[in-house]
């Protein structure tokens, strides 16, 4: 495997970022990361494996090689959001995060309660909406709305 900069492949950001891919020997992309920065924060925007190149450490090796291009952007620190997927969540914890705060994603659509919801005048009923709410209303929001995610933030110290 081959990290690489997809370089002419995508337009110049406005922020300091990396993107980085990662390439089988034929060239194949079978990994991504994106990490867009803003002062002192550089957040994951995506990280991703092929399934069938999975298990092969390709996930660590692309933030292992992308944390030293962070040096001289001012970031201090990396963080990560991520919801409810079991592998996802444990990968961030294997690999040094730390979950530092979380809250819901509430998507209401056909089928859910739309009682409470107000819209100016002139217009129907909220047809689809997303939603934030405390994580300490889970169970509420659970016996109201068919679709509500628990999102986590993970943060990690960048340079020492």
């Amino acid at each position: 495997m081959r990290v690489a900069d997809p370089g002419a492949r995508r337009p110049e950001p406005a922020e300091p970022s990396v993107a980085l891919v990662a390439e089988d020997p034929d060239g194949t992309i079978v990994g991504i990361l994106d990490i867009g920065g803003e002062g002192a924060l550089a957040t994951i925007d995506t990280v991703a494996v092929h399934p069938d190149h999975q298990g092969r450490r390709i996930a660590t090796t692309l933030p292992e090689t992308a944390v030293p291009l962070l040096a001289g952007t001012g970031a201090t620190e990396l963080d990560a959001w991520t919801r409810e997927d079991p592998a996802a969540n444990a990968w961030y914890r294997r690999v040094g995060f730390v979950e530092l705060t979380c809250y819901l994603h509430i998507f209401v659509g056909e089928g859910d309660d739309p009682t409470g919801f107000i819209t100016p005048d002139g217009l129907g009923r909220p047809v689809l909406a997303f939603l934030h709410a405390p994580i300490e209303r889970e169970e509420e929001m659970r016996a109201r709305f068919r679709r509500v995610h628990v999102c986590r933030r993970y943060v990690q110290p960048l340079g020492g």
